[in-house]
C-alpha cells in the first residue's frame, strides 16, 4: 500500500475526469484526457501549490471544506467521496471512532419516551436525537417514511437520507426547506465542540459537498419547531402535512409529530397505514 493514498487518489479522479465533464472548453494540445491541477484547484477555490502539496503527500491535514470542495469538483459519487473521507482520515493519523470520553450520544429513547409516542398512533411520529438519528418510531411515521428509503440502513438519520437518497430529493418539492431547517437543529440546538456533531457534519460536507456545508457554516438560519411540509409520496401521492416538535432537553432528543392538513391527506394516510377511515383527522392550517 502507497503511504500517500490520498494524494494517489485525488491525482487519479482529476486525470479521469474531462474538461467537458466539469464544464470546461476542451482546449487543444493536452497531454492527458484529464483535468490540469490549475483547473481543478480553480473549481474547488484552492492554490494551484496547495493542490499539488496534498497530491505529493506534502500536505496531510485538508480541512472538511476544502475535501468537500474537491469532491464537488470532481463530480464524485457518495461512494467515492466516503473514501476519500476515509483516506484522509488514514493521511492524518486521526482515528475516525469518537474518543471514549466524549459525552454520551445516547442512541436509545427512555422507556417512557417511547411509550409516550406509541400512544400517538397512527399519526406519524418519531424520536431523534441531536444527530437526527431515528431512535423511535410509529407504525405511522415507518409507513409514512418507509418508502422513501429512509429504513433502508440499519440507523436511518434524517440528515444523512436527506442529503445522500435522491428518493429524498424527489419526495418534497421544497427540499431546500426542509434541508435549512435540519441542518439548523444540527448548528444551532447542539453544543458547538459536540464530537458526534463534528463527525456527522464533516461525513456530509464530503458526501453532499456545498449543498450541506453552505448551509452548515451559516448561523443565520434558525430550526423552525412547527410549520407545514408537502410529500410527494411514491405510494400515497401528494401529502399536505402540519409538523410539531417538541424538545426533550435533558436527554438532547426531540419528538417530531406529522399530521393532516386536510382531508385528503388525513385519508391518503389512512390508506397507506391500513386503518379504518378516520383514524387520522386533518388538523386544518392555522387562520
Amino acid at each position: 500500500m502507497s503511504d500517500n493514498e490520498l494524494g494517489t487518489f485525488l491525482r487519479g479522479r482529476r486525470e479521469a475526469v474531462t474538461p467537458a465533464e466539469a464544464g470546461l472548453p476542451a482546449g487543444v494540445r493536452r497531454r492527458t484526457p484529464g483535468l490540469r491541477r490549475a483547473e481543478l484547484a480553480t473549481l474547488a477555490g484552492i492554490s494551484v501549490e496547495y493542490l499539488t502539496r496534498l497530491e505529493q503527500g506534502r500536505d496531510r491535514h485538508p480541512s472538511a471544506q476544502v475535501l468537500g470542495a474537491l469532491a464537488d469538483a470532481l463530480r464524485l459519487t457518495l461512494r467515492d467521496r466516503l473514501a476519500l473521507r476515509r483516506y484522509a482520515k488514514e493521511a492524518e493519523g486521526g482515528d475516525p471512532l469518537i474518543c471514549a470520553a466524549a459525552p454520551p450520544h445516547t442512541r436509545t429513547a427512555r422507556p417512557a419516551v417511547r411509550a409516550v409516542v406509541d400512544r400517538l398512533e397512527p399519526a406519524p411520529a418519531a424520536v431523534l436525537n441531536r444527530t437526527g438519528d431515528v431512535l423511535h418510531r410509529t407504525t405511522g411515521y415507518e409507513r409514512l417514511f418507509g418508502p422513501l428509503g429512509l429504513f433502508d440502513t440499519d440507523r436511518p438519520n434524517l440528515l444523512r437520507h436527506l442529503f445522500t437518497d435522491p428518493r429524498a430529493r424527489s419526495a418534497y418539492p421544497a427540499w431546500d426547506r426542509v434541508a435549512d431547517d435540519l441542518v439548523a437543529h444540527l448548528r444551532h440546538e447542539t453544543p458547538l465542540s459536540d464530537p458526534y456533531v463534528a463527525e456527522l457534519a464533516e461525513e456530509l460536507t464530503l458526501t453532499a459537498g456545498a449543498e450541506f456545508a453552505d448551509r452548515f457554516a451559516d448561523l443565520s438560519v434558525t430550526p423552525r419547531r412547527t410549520g407545514s411540509r408537502r410529500i410527494e409520496h411514491p405510494e400515497a401521492g401528494p401529502l399536505d402535512l402540519l409538523y410539531e416538535t417538541l424538545a426533550l432537553p435533558d436527554d438532547g432528543q426531540r419528538v417530531l409529530v406529522h399530521l393532516p392538513a386536510d382531508e385528503a391527506t388525513a385519508a391518503a394516510l389512512d390508506r397507506l397505514t391500513g386503518l379504518r377511515p378516520g383514524a387520522l383527522r386533518a388538523v386544518g392550517r392555522a387562520g
